[in-house]
């Protein structure tokens, strides 16, 4: 009786206690031994993960703070751990370990395979607090959240401009350097932008793949077709501050104001004659250079511009122009 009251506190102390390894030679507990085979797997696995951690903690602490001793033998870098030595070693290497399984494109690192994935999954994990708006990249839901806190952190060194993000800033500089990085294959022309040089091709590929759904008709930005679909909309976005005429096009807009402000921003190399457009320039020199684009197809009569053609076109078909208050028809 009292051996067996021995047994029961023994084998409810081994079952219950995960810090000891007693459990493993105790002879009392034959009656148990299923379940005490298990809690043991499981208290080695425990403490040999527990020295583990402790032998690295001991290594930390000796390590003086700042320490690097792994170097890249390539280029002289220097890291703390071994482990980044051997991803960044994969740079000179090009070693690419790690694969997605559905498009087989590879990657020297497994947190860049798993971002990469969420392409495939549409996994977007990253939450912002603010407006709801999901990301699949922590890096993008930084920047997006300097939309609500307004903060500019990158500076430009030559005006001061401020951006939320590091590639906005490149961008900007480039205006100020005058580097264009990319070059069109075809023709040679030069951009600031990659984005640009994509639209700029699709002048040689004839790619317009935004359609309007109203009248079918297609263009290759689609900056351009937003524009077009307010010819269906009405909408006019921009107004004018100084009389309150509204525009669809902020181009417009734009040289509608300097009918206001008397700017006349275009001028010829010829006679010094100044244009508030660059269209009109473009015709005024026609003048100096005898150039007639625009011909009747009924007289072959030649003009320097298309408003010239339209209204001698009428002699042919009889066309009065609409609230014409000019009886008199003669053609001079």
């Amino acid at each position: 009786m009292r051996r067996q009251r021995s047994l029961k506190r023994e084998s409810v102390r081994l079952v219950d206690c995960r810090k000891t390894s007693e459990m493993v030679e105790n002879p009392n507990c034959q009656l148990l031994s299923g379940v005490i085979s298990e809690e043991a797997d499981q208290l080695l696995y425990n403490e040999k993960r527990s020295s583990c951690k402790t032998k690295l903690l001991k290594k930390h602490q000796h390590r003086p703070i700042g320490e690097k001793p792994y170097g890249c033998d390539q280029c002289g870098k220097r890291f703390a751990r071994s482990g980044n030595l051997v991803t960044h070693q994969r740079i000179h290497t090009g070693e690419r370990p790690y694969g997605c399984d559905q498009c087989g494109k590879r990657f020297a690192r497994s947190g860049d395979l798993a971002v990469h994935e969420r392409i495939h999954t549409g996994e977007k994990p990253y939450v912002c607090d603010q407006c709801g708006k999901r990301f699949a990249h922590s890096g993008p839901l930084v920047t997006h959240q300097r939309i609500h806190t307004g903060e500019k952190p990158y500076g430009c060194d030559q005006c001061g401009k401020r951006f939320f993000d590091p590639g906005s800033l490149v961008k900007h500089q480039r205006i100020h350097t005058g580097e264009k990085p990319y070059g069109c294959d075809q023709c040679g022309k030069r951009f600031a932008q990659s984005g640009n040089l994509f639209t700029h091709q699709r002048i040689h590929t004839g790619e317009k793949p935004f359609g309007c759904d109203q009248c079918g008709k297609r263009f290759s930005h689609s900056g351009h077709l937003v524009t077009h679909q307010r010819i269906h909309t009405g909408v006019k976005p921009y107004g004018c501050d100084q009389c309150g005429k509204r525009f669809s096009h902020s181009g417009t807009l734009v040289t509608h104001q300097r009918i206001h402000t008397g700017e006349k921003p275009y001028g010829c190399d010829q006679c010094r004659k100044r244009f508030t457009q660059s269209g009109q320039l473009v015709t005024h020199q026609r003048i100096h250079t005898g150039e007639k684009p625009y011909g009747c197809d009924q007289c072959g009569k030649r003009f320097v511009d298309s408003g010239s053609l339209v209204k001698h076109q009428r002699i042919h078909t009889g066309e009065k122009p609409l609230n014409s208050k000019n009886t008199c028809s003669t053609i001079t």
